[in-house]
């Protein structure tokens, strides 16, 4: 019986011991951030040929002044 109860045990240890196997290590990727621009720079364009329109509409007045 003790042979019996040995032999239970020392089975049950070497189960858990080999439950999970061996598993290749996983490298995980490098996080690279990418360089991006503000969002301010998409409206400059616009704002300045409004402004170039505004002031060539000013200074073109269709009267003379005297």
């Amino acid at each position: 019986m003790k042979k019996i109860a040995l032999a239970a045990a020392l089975s049950l240890a070497a189960t858990t011991a080999f439950a999970g196997g061996v598993a290749e290590p996983v490298m995980e990727e490098e996080v690279v951030a990418a360089a991006t621009s503000s969002s301010a720079s998409g409206i400059i364009v616009p704002i300045l040929l409004l402004l170039v329109i505004a002031a060539a509409v000013s200074s073109s007045g269709g009267g003379e002044r005297g």
